[in-house]
């Protein structure tokens, strides 16, 4: 009976990792960290054969064991990834899944005072650790990452950093565009400051703490401002910036330059060599999208194609932000096939 029924035809296996990087990191998350590694059927049996290898990475909130959250009547990713393998649908390949929460909710993966070294933890650790205890293919032609959201962000923005690691992204709905996909939820953020917690993201994360999260309609804003504040303008000594005037919503230019630099739409002319070097580029979202990343989508693919990059697989689909998990294995076919 569905859905007890499932039974994988590959493996995975579950590990915990020890980081370096992550030590003493500045909101005093964990440096032991879950770690998931999915290997195909068939991985026994050939000692000889490597395979590609994806890094799959969440969106904000995301902790490693809501891969196995369902929906109704609906596989969830790591079965629809293993129907797709066991099927030929998608070239046999190794999973790894990426663990990067925080107690602010997420990391962006990326290396910031803030919050933590996740992008180094992922490119200098993680991979090196999976390429030696594994039989990957270890060569960045032959490795890609992918994700949702702010999974889908951390799969734009790594390549871009380390086209050596990875040689293919896959991002479905991923964070781009910013003054379209952040700066319109601060005009609520800053009313709920003022009604609720006198100006004080303080008071609003004593307050959350004290409660069951988001059982108030305003908290995914408020949380998601300062986290990503946290991820993109901490200084180096943690303090988080915020880029708007918390009594009155203004812009502080400063702050939201620095967020700036970090919009995957802007970093394309930057990282260009690193972009024309990959071997996939998978980018989809939903025309529904709440969150407007359809347009941030749209606005990364006439990047690439400035910079000459017409290869790529591009999609906008009937869906909005939520519930998306069957798009997954599309993208990650379009990665294995190119990267085997």
């Amino acid at each position: 009976m569905e859905p007890w029924s499932y039974e994988l035809a590959g493996r995975f296996d579950e590990h915990q990792f020890e980081s370096e990087v992550l030590k003493g990191n500045a909101l005093g998350d964990p440096h032991v960290r879950p770690l998931w590694v999915y290997v195909p059927p068939g991985y026994d049996d050939d000692p000889e054969r490597r395979y590609p290898s994806i890094y799959n990475i969440q969106g904000l909130t995301g902790q490693l064991d809501m891969w196995r959250n369902r929906m109704p009547f609906r596989r969830n990713f790591p079965e629809l990834a293993d129907q797709a393998i066991a099927n030929g649908d998608c070239e046999p390949c190794v999973l790894v899944f990426v663990d990067a929460w925080t107690s602010l909710g997420g990391s962006q993966f990326i290396d910031s005072p803030g919050t933590g070294r996740y992008h180094t933890h992922i490119c200098d650790e993680l991979v090196p650790w999976v390429d030696a205890n594994y039989r990957t293919k270890a060569a960045a032609e032959n490795r890609g990452i992918a994700g949702k959201s702010s999974g889908g962000y951390g799969a734009m923005v790594n390549p871009m950093l380390r086209p050596d690691v990875f040689g293919g992204l896959a991002t479905h709905a991923g964070d781009a565009l910013f003054e379209m996909c952040y700066l319109p939820d601060w005009r609520r953020s800053v009313r709920t400051l003022r009604d609720e917690y006198d100006g004080s993201f303080e008071r609003f994360w004593e307050d959350l703490r004290s409660r069951p999260a988001f059982s108030k309609d305003t908290d995914h804003t408020l949380l998601n401002d300062w986290c990503m504040a946290a991820c993109y303008s901490a200084d180096e000594d943690g303090t988080v910036q915020i880029p708007y005037d918390p009594d009155t919503g203004e812009l502080r230019p400063e702050v939201w330059e620095r967020w700036l630099a970090w919009d995957p739409v802007r970093m394309v002319a930057r990282h260009a060599d690193a972009l024309r070097s990959l071997k996939a580029i998978y980018i989809d979202c939903g025309k529904r999208d709440q969150f407007f990343l359809d347009l941030g989508a749209e606005a990364f693919r006439r990047e690439l194609e400035a910079i000459g990059v017409t290869d790529y697989f591009f999609e906008l689909f009937d869906a909005t932000h939520s519930a998306i998990e069957y798009r997954y294995p599309l993208g990650l076919a379009y990665l294995a096939e190119r990267l085997s």
